[in-house]
């Protein structure tokens, strides 16, 4: 069962559904979605992925991207790493279904997120890393606002080859308010 938390134009974020732990099993050990992601090396059961789920879904702030067409679940997003004090937060995201690479979910779940970490949770700072290899997702990155802030030279060997570690950031500052923007405005009406 999914539920609105957050909703854009082609996609919405709901609280994760730990009963979704087949989908996200297919998903962590199918190596052109897991490759150069933390797990891309591990072999994970049904079991392990609930157990992942279970600690996810427990955890304050970590969602299902869902399809807003069809409510069909196709990844997840959120801040693993979040600094309350200091108001930092580190993004994750993956987009598993790879019927909807490409086609704009992952920016608009990113815009979602980055929107309630900034206008709700009142973080300053919102950085994700990224290996060097993966330029579509470089790409969408960018395309939101994050920039390049520094690299861990060669820091994943993959195939024979190293590549770097990107470290990719965006400030409050640097981001304008759309979705919660707009739900602020029609309360005001």
């Amino acid at each position: 069962m999914y539920y609105k938390k957050l909703v854009g134009r082609k996609c919405y974020l709901s609280p994760i559904d730990v009963e979704d732990y087949e989908k996200y099993t297919e998903w962590v050990n199918d190596m052109e979605i897991g490759v150069g992601m933390i797990f891309s090396a591990s072999l994970i059961t049904e079991t392990k992925e609930k157990e992942i789920l279970e600690r996810l879904a427990d955890s304050e702030y970590n969602f299902a991207i869902i399809d807003k067409e069809n409510d069909k679940l196709i990844g997840n997003i959120g801040f693993p790493k979040l600094d309350k004090i200091n108001r930092v937060a580190e993004l994750g995201i993956f987009i598993g279904d790879k019927e909807y690479w490409g086609k704009g979910y992952g920016v608009e779940a990113i815009k979602l997120l980055l929107d309630f970490g900034f206008s709700i949770l009142n973080l300053h700072n919102i950085y994700l890393k990224v290996f060097e290899y993966n330029k579509p997702a470089r790409r969408c990155y960018k395309k939101v606002g994050f920039k390049e802030v520094g690299r861990l030279r060669e820091a994943k060997q993959i195939a024979g080859k190293r590549y770097d570690e990107i470290s990719m950031d965006i400030l409050a500052t640097e981001y304008d308010s759309i979705y919660i923007k707009e739900l602020i405005e029609k309360k005001m009406k």
